[in-house]
Order: structure tokens, then sequence, then C-alpha cells
């Protein structure tokens, strides 16, 4: 039998790269990393964890930004990330509207669960890192350990752990692995 894997799911707006005020980025020349995130996911990489970026991406469906517009965001992303030896196992991302009722759109699990299943995922060994109360409830509804980026979002949820960012996370995460 094979042993499942380990995970850590990672919401992008706020976790991965920084907002336009209040916005996400519409188009990769929008696109900006926060600093120490290449690092940060290298080191989940070395670590042996799949990582994989969650994100709702209403604007998509709101008419905000293209399909073609998201994807060049995610190569970017990706490209950025790499540069620094890291990489995605896969970035998936919910394009429906926000009030469409779809199963993917964070707060719920969707998304985390087809991933787990198409890579055989150990949901109680893996992460969910987000800076929203949507992010921790999808990741507490697919049985992750749930981690909130500090951020100005005004949060209800109470995660596993809170850390001031992505790097300090993933310090975090490593050192709860070796103990596991």
């Amino acid at each position: 039998m094979t042993q499942k894997k380990r995970a850590v799911f990672l919401d992008r707006d706020g976790v991965l790269n920084q907002s336009i005020g209040s916005r996400p980025p519409n188009n990769k020349e929008e696109l900006t990393l926060i600093p120490g995130v290449p690092k940060a996911i290298a080191m989940l990489n070395k670590a042996g964890f799949l990582v994989f970026v969650v994100t709702n991406q209403g604007g998509v469906g709101l008419g905000y930004m293209t399909p073609h517009d998201l994807e060049g965001i995610h190569k970017k992303l990706a490209d950025e990330v790499g540069k620094q030896g890291g990489s995605f196992t896969e970035i998936m991302a919910c394009t429906h509207k926000p009030r469409a009722g779809c199963s993917c759109r964070k707060p719920k699990p969707g998304m985390l669960l087809t991933l787990a299943k198409k890579y055989q995922v150990d949901l109680q060994r893996s992460f969910m890192v987000g800076d929203r109360d949507m992010d921790i409830e999808a990741g507490k509804a697919a049985n992750t350990t749930t981690i909130l980026i500090e951020s100005n979002e005004k949060t209800k949820q109470v995660a596993d752990y809170t850390c001031p960012n992505l790097l300090t996370a993933s310090d975090l995460i490593v050192q709860l692995d070796s103990k596991i």
C-alpha cells in the first residue's frame, strides 16, 4: 500500500503576493511577491511536502480578468518561485462568481479535497495556510492543520497557529512535521 503524501495548501493573495489595495492583481504586471515567499516554498519542497495554491479568483467570473490573464499571473508566480529553487505541485483556482454556490470556492473545501484525491494526500498530516476566515474554514473542513498569516483582515476563525508571514509559517511546518 502506498503511503499518502503530506501537503501544504496555500492561499494566494495576502500569503504569496501583495494585494493592490483591497483587490487581487488582475494581470501579471500587477503581481508582486511578498518577500521570503520563494525561499519558503523551496524550504517546503526540500522537506518533502507537495505544495499547492488554492485561490478564489471570482474576478474571472465577474469579468475583471480573463482566464488568460489568470494563467499569466500564475505562470509569473511559478517562475518567480522557481528562480530560487521552489515549485508548486499545482495551482488551482475557483473562477466562479462569488455567490455561484459552487463546491470549490473557499470556505468550502472542494479544491483541497480534489487535490488530495488526485495526489493521494493525507489531509490529517497536511496544512492550510491563509490570511482570511474562509481559508481557515476550508482547512478545518478538510481536516488539515490551519495556519493564519497575520494581516489587516478581521478574523473570527481560530487557526491552529498564527504566523506573521509564509517564511515563518514554513519554518513552523517543518518543525511540526519533524515531531510527527
